[in-house]
């Protein structure tokens, strides 16, 4: 099977490149990336020889590169985005461009090219919105609070539209947070490696007191894996661990497994929109197609913290201090 992978030089997107693959030595991958923030070519480097991998730079925000990866192929997995919540606050614009407009610029190409594809959406748990109490199902209302949120939202509604109005083989999946190896130091658990490491104040939004449900991105990329296989077109499936915890937990963990002091920690202001707990169900890809994770939270922490410290050669040089700061938000993008 040849399959197109958009975002593959990103965090979860180069982890779903080498799980593919791994997995099935019968695959022929697409990596198809523009190189932006977030995204690192170097995570992908020990696959330079592999005669079943290609790397092509380009764009889906531009209409006439979402044509040309998408021709010839017969899986898509969509992970071309900007994903920082951050730095969607300070320039939503970019978050439209990439995220909606690059979403929409594949269904069209597919449309007019390669409707026999299969379409896997990979979107966010962030589309729902916050919730108190309970978990949110696949038929909840969205109500995304950033501008982050609402591309995702909005990508999502031209896939369901693009799948009943013109049959495109369309399914999306909503996952918790992820965490593990290549991850940009801009998101919670290398950022705090890297200010740890550097003996810099760790920042914590608020009272950190926000919970997220994390899941190792492997997990992820075989819940993915999974979808493409068996998934319904036209449905929608959540991803989700069961591992909730607070932001202030998270860091309390890191620090313990690197043995740096917990008065490294500083509470700055919270992020405007900051949603307090997300948490999905995700019982229709569990009971339905079969998938379950595999890693355990705390194990899978400690070898994500020692990846980073044993490969500094790869986020170093990211972490700039605009990269890491307290408040990127504040900054202008």
């Amino acid at each position: 099977m040849k399959v197109l992978v958009t975002g593959g030089a990103g965090f979860i997107g180069s982890n779903l490149v080498r799980f593919l693959l791994n997995e099935h030595p019968d695959y022929r991958v697409i990596n198809a990336d523009k190189l932006g923030v977030g995204s690192n070519v170097q995570s992908l480097d020990d696959l330079k020889s592999d005669k079943k991998y290609k790397f092509i730079k380009s764009d889906t925000s531009d209409p006439k590169f979402a044509g040309r990866v998408i021709k010839d192929v017969e899986a898509v997995f969509n992970l071309a985005a900007e994903s920082h919540v951050d730095r969607s606050i300070a320039n939503p614009f970019l978050f439209l461009q990439s995220n909606t407009i690059g979403t929409f610029n594949l269904l069209e190409a597919m449309r007019k090219s390669n409707e026999d594809a299969k379409f896997v959406q990979v979107s966010t748990d962030e589309v729902y919105g916050e919730i108190d109490a309970g978990s949110f199902d696949e038929n909840v209302l969205l109500k995304p609070s950033s501008a982050y949120a609402a591309s995702k939202a909005a990508a999502d509604l031209f896939c369901l539209a693009h799948f009943k109005t013109y049959g495109l083989k369309i399914v999306i999946t909503r996952c918790t947070n992820n965490f593990g190896p290549y991850q940009f130091p801009e998101k919670l658990v290398p950022k705090t490696v890297a200010r740890a490491s550097m003996n810099l104040q760790v920042p914590i939004y608020g009272s950190g007191k926000n919970v997220r449900d994390w899941i190792y991105v492997l997990d992820h990329c075989k819940a993915l894996d999974i979808v493409l296989q068996k998934g319904k077109v036209g449905e929608i499936y959540n991803i989700s661990s069961g591992n909730e915890l607070e932001n202030i937990e998270i860091v309390k963990k890191i620090l313990r497994i690197m043995n740096k002091p917990e008065k490294l920690i500083t509470f700055v202001e919270d992020r405007p929109g900051h949603d307090i707990r997300y948490s999905l169900d995700s019982s229709k890809v569990r009971g339905e197609l079969g998938w379950k994770p595999k890693y355990r939270f705390d194990e899978a922490l400690r070898s994500t913290v020692e990846w980073y410290l044993e490969n500094k050669w790869w986020w170093e040089s990211l972490a700039t201090d605009e990269v890491i700061h307290p408040t990127p938000w504040n900054l202008k993008w």
